[in-house]
């Protein structure tokens, strides 16, 4: 190691049981953090000041206002750039002697298997769970321990997937724990809300999980979902079993579903040949609405079959993302039906479409 990085590093090479050579393990370490946002933002901030070697920060979407509370490497005056660029130019300000990769392609099914396999650990920050899963099976397929970690209100939960035990096995994976989405927990950052700092506090979880993965130092949360209460600062560990349980052998693609544009809603020549079906809260619907029947999501799956088949079905919510579940949910019992998720949701809506409400 050059004098300069013995100086930087100097406070962490002296803990006990670390030393210069496992400051070694972290220059030569290749993280992926999929996501710049409320998590991603401190977990990179981490990795990079305590001298992980390459970073590769993945995240296709731009930089928002209403997400500046939590995301603290960005300021109002780069709203519209992309995330990972401008996280990668001020975090290697930071640290000039690290390597850091942005990576502004979206997550799928053609590319995860190539840019997984270039790392060494994953670091999940994402907010939607299609990516979830392909970054977990192709952790599960190419061998790569994940760092999971979400935020909702005022909870958060980490741990760390598909560990290799001493044994040979691995931990249980993601789908161990969560083998199918749980409509009830759909809402994101921005449809449900969150206390900014508790975005803090996990992504600097995830960040010691990686650490602690590439030193092999202390105990990993491997088998374990470590859950966090930011009212309370009371946390609790669950164990999750010392093995997978269940075999991944492929990437599934994921199920795809059709989006309908605010503008093409709005240019319908016949407005009732469409059904609007809102799967919001109760409080979000009073806040504002554009009509249509009220279904919650978490309510859909018990009242699916009084849904009007007639129509074309557009679900709508904040931000597409529980619509989105809702047209799967609801293509299992009517797969021949029209259904449609309203891209961008209502604060699409609030930016293009006109003023009155649509019934």
């Amino acid at each position: 190691m050059t004098e300069q990085e013995l100086l930087r590093y100097s406070c962490q090479i002296q803990l006990p049981d670390f030393g210069e050579a496992k400051q070694e393990l972290m220059k030569n370490a290749r993280v992926l953090i999929v996501g710049a946002g409320g998590l991603g933002c401190p977990a990179a901030q981490y990795l990079t000041s305590s001298g992980v070697g390459t970073i590769t920060l993945a995240d296709f979407d731009t930089i928002s206002v209403s997400n500046l509370h939590r995301q603290i490497l960005y300021s109002p005056d780069e709203a519209g750039m992309m995330k990972a660029e401008v996280a990668c130019r001020k975090l290697q300000e930071q640290n000039p002697q690290i390597q850091l990769l942005p990576f502004t392609q979206k997550i799928t099914l053609e590319n995860v298997m190539s840019i997984v396999m270039m790392h060494d650990v994953v670091i999940d920050g994402t907010d939607n769970f299609e990516t979830r899963y392909l970054l977990n099976d192709a952790c599960v397929l190419l061998g790569k321990p994940l760092v999971y970690g979400a935020i909702y209100q005022y909870e958060g939960q980490v741990a760390l997937f598909n560990f290799k035990n001493e044994d040979g096995t691995r931990s249980p994976h993601y789908r161990d724990v969560f083998p199918q989405v749980d409509a009830a927990t759909i809402a994101g950052c921005a449809e449900g809300g969150v206390i900014p700092t508790l975005a803090g506090i996990i992504g600097c979880m995830q960040a010691n999980e990686v650490i602690k993965v590439i030193t092999q130092t202390g105990e990993p949360l491997a088998g374990k979902l470590l859950l966090f209460d930011a009212r309370t600062m009371q946390s609790r560990i669950i164990k999750t079993g010392n093995k997978s349980k269940l075999a991944i052998t492929e990437i599934t693609e994921p199920t795809p579903v059709p989006l309908l544009t605010v503008e093409a809603l709005n240019a319908a020549a016949n407005k009732d040949e469409y059904l609007l079906i809102d799967v919001r809260t109760i409080s979000e619907r009073h806040e504002f609405n554009i009509g249509g029947t009220h279904i919650p999501i978490a309510e859909l799956e018990h009242t699916v079959h009084q849904i009007e088949t007639a129509k074309k079905i557009v679900f709508y919510c904040a931000t597409g993302n529980r619509s989105a579940e809702a047209v799967r949910i609801f293509r299992r019992y009517y797969p021949n039906t029209e259904a449609y998720s309203l891209e961008g949701g209502m604060r699409k809506w609030k930016e293009v479409s006109v003023k009155s409400p649509l019934h």
